[in-house]
C-alpha cells in the first residue's frame, strides 16, 4: 500500500490517517491493503476494475471495499459513479501507526502481518520483472541491505532523517497531481529498519555504578 510508515507520515498532509486499536481491523487482511494501494496510486476505481486487477471476482472487492468505507478508509466518488456500478476513492493519502499501541493484539500483528507480506510480494515482483525494464531504470534502483551497529537513539534518528529525504522527493498524488518530468514513473522504496534480536538476547546488561 502507499505510505504505512511505523510513525509520524512522511510530510504534514492533513490527509494522513493514523491507526488505532479499533480501526487496524479494517486493514488486517492483504487484500483490503492492496486495495487501498492500488486506489491512493492509480485514483478511484471500481470493485469491478479492482477485481480485474488482483484477479478477483467482483463479489469479493465489493465485500473488501464496503469493509474500507466502513472503517472510514475510502469514500465514494458519487461524481463518478452511475446506478450500475459505484466508484471509491481513497480518504486519505497514507496511513501510520504506532507499533507499539498495537504489541499485543492480536487485529494489530495480523495488520503488521500483512504488511510484511505485501512488501515481500512486491520485491519478488520486482525480481521478476526487472529483465523486461529499460536499460536507465534497472540502473536506477537498487536492491541491498547493510548492517549498522547503532544504538537506539541512533537508529531512531536515522529513520527520521530517511523519511525527511523521501518527502523531500515526494510529489505524487492522484488527487491533486503536480508538475513531473516527461519521464517520470511511479517507484516503490521499502523501508525496513530493526534490530538484530539474537544478539540483544546475548547482550550483557550495563554495569550499575554508584
Amino acid at each position: 500500500m502507499d505510505d504505512t510508515p511505523q510513525g509520524p507520515p512522511l510530510d504534514d498532509d492533513e490527509r494522513a490517517v493514523r491507526l488505532d486499536a479499533l480501526s487496524v481491523r479494517g486493514l488486517a487482511h492483504p487484500i483490503r491493503l492492496k486495495m487501498l494501494g492500488l486506489l491512493r496510486t492509480d485514483g478511484p476505481a471500481t470493485a469491478t476494475s479492482l477485481a480485474r486487477q488482483l484477479g478477483l471476482n467482483t463479489g469479493a472487492t465489493s465485500y473488501h471495499l464496503r469493509q474500507l468505507a466502513a472503517y472510514g478508509f475510502i469514500v465514494e466518488d458519487s461524481g463518478r459513479g452511475t446506478t450500475r456500478e459505484r466508484w471509491w476513492r481513497a480518504a486519505h493519502r497514507s496511513t501510520y501507526f504506532d507499533r507499539n499501541a498495537l504489541t499485543g493484539d492480536e487485529t494489530g500483528e495480523a495488520f503488521v502481518r500483512a504488511i510484511g507480506q505485501i512488501y515481500s510480494e512486491k520485491i519478488q515482483r520486482a525480481i521478476d520483472e526487472y529483465a523486461t525494464l529499460p536499460p536507465e531504470w534497472r540502473d536506477a534502483g537498487t536492491l541491498s541491505d547493510t548492517m549498522l551497529m547503532l544504538t537506539p537513539d541512533e537508529s531512531t534518528r536515522l529513520v527520521s532523517e530517511l523519511f525527511e529525504v523521501m518527502a523531500r522527493y515526494r510529489r505524487h498524488d492522484p488527487d491533486h497531481p503536480s508538475p513531473a518530468p516527461a519521464d517520470a514513473t511511479p517507484v516503490t522504496l521499502q523501508l525496513q529498519v530493526f534490530p538484530d534480536a539474537s544478539k540483544l538476547a546475548d547482550a550483557e546488561p550495563p554495569e550499575e555504578t554508584g
